[in-house]
């Protein structure tokens, strides 16, 4: 899934399987055949270009401040994301992959860092997430989201692929279209001054989190723990609001719903572990499971245990779970606690916070 937005809180449901919007032209010239958000972008900027919106925040990670009189002359990629979104960072290798073989000949890749998590605003756990990302692209904080109502979007991840007159040319919302994005660059790339360049198109592979998601098996969506979006909840008596509550879960759990078992207060944005050995339970469909979790204080790691239909996950483990299910959540981010490597089945998850302190966030999957 990529996460999409309205006018509604924000949610990521939208864009399930990489329903992206596509590639077709989006000229600032041609504003009156847009949408009203579009429109909007196309009346605050025209005649100037599109990338005057990055003059809206700050700071920037990588790069000093770029906007339309730095890049003049430059094909631009503008790409929106988040770093603790599974769907963000399974792009980062196509980025990464486009700026290496096409910056020289005169793409600049953007990375617009628009937040939907509280503690994805803070400009430390960001550099330090970009920082263990690998990411060397320059990045534009965009706590307040200027940049992201000036350009009328409405998904993590977007890309806007603007040209050398500072055009937005394309626009894809969500996951895959990568050939065609890249066709796209190439075509104006062709505008601008230097050697020709190699007709085969880049061939990028991603690992850990980064993989590429398996759509066909995927049967769960995402799930928010935070009573403000939550859903598919199934302990008894419901979610107590900013409370401490003892939670018990139903001894046959649903597909695709959720429960809690020992203290927890549940918040507007997550749910904080007030015991220890209190658990979270999911029934899931899908190769891949992550969280969003943090710590509740930032110098106190929590340590977790993951099981898999009540069994240490084995080689099904994901990236930041060893195969006895052991993980420390130490920082707030993503983690992937399980991929599986056989036939994607209906499976029962659960984490144990065996320490007080662990904040739930959501569920993704992949």
């Amino acid at each position: 899934m990529s996460r999409s937005t309205s006018s509604d809180p924000v949610s990521r449901r939208t864009w399930l399987k990489g329903a992206a919007a596509g590639l077709g032209p989006l000229s600032l010239g041609g504003a009156l055949a847009l949408p009203p958000a579009r429109r909007a972008l196309a009346g605050a900027f025209a005649p100037a270009s599109a990338l005057a919106a990055l003059k809206l925040s700050g700071p920037w990670l990588n790069s000093p401040p770029l906007d339309a009189t730095v890049l003049r002359g430059r094909v631009v990629i503008v790409c929106f994301w988040t770093y603790s979104c599974i769907n963000s960072l399974r792009v980062l290798p196509y980025l990464r992959a486009w700026q290496t073989r096409y910056g020289q000949r005169g793409l600049t890749v953007v990375g617009v860092h628009t937040p939907e998590f509280a503690f994805e605003t803070e400009v430390l756990n960001v550099r330090q997430a970009v920082k263990d990302l690998d990411v060397k692209f320059p990045v534009a904080l965009d706590s307040d989201r200027r940049i992201w109502s000036a350009f009328g979007n409405n998904a993590w991840p977007a890309f806007y692929v603007i040209d050398a007159d500072g055009r937005v040319r394309g626009h894809v919302d969500g996951e895959g279209r990568y050939d065609q994005i890249e066709r796209l660059v190439r075509k104006l790339l062709t505008d601008v001054p230097g050697p020709a360049m190699a007709e085969a198109l880049s061939v990028v592979a991603g690992a850990g989190p980064e993989a590429a998601p398996d759509f066909p098996d995927l049967g769960s969506g995402e799930t928010y723990v935070g009573y403000g979006q939550a859903s598919a909840f199934v302990s008894a008596g419901g979610l107590r609001h900013d409370v401490e509550q003892l939670y018990h879960s139903p001894r046959d759990l649903p597909l695709n719903r959720w429960s809690l078992s020992g203290g927890w207060t549940v918040g507007e944005e997550f749910a904080t572990s007030a015991t220890p050995k209190a658990t979270i339970t999911h029934r899931f469909h899908a190769r891949d499971l992550h969280m969003v979790l943090a710590p509740a204080s930032p110098n106190r790691p929590v340590r977790i245990r993951v099981r898999l239909d009540g069994q240490a996950p084995g080689q099904d483990h994901g990236w930041d779970v060893d195969a006895d299910g052991a993980s420390v959540v130490d920082r707030p981010r993503m983690y992937q606690l399980i991929r599986q490597v056989g036939p994607v089945v209906d499976r029962a998850f659960q984490i144990e916070a065996l320490d007080p302190g662990l904040r739930v966030y959501a569920f993704t999957f992949g």
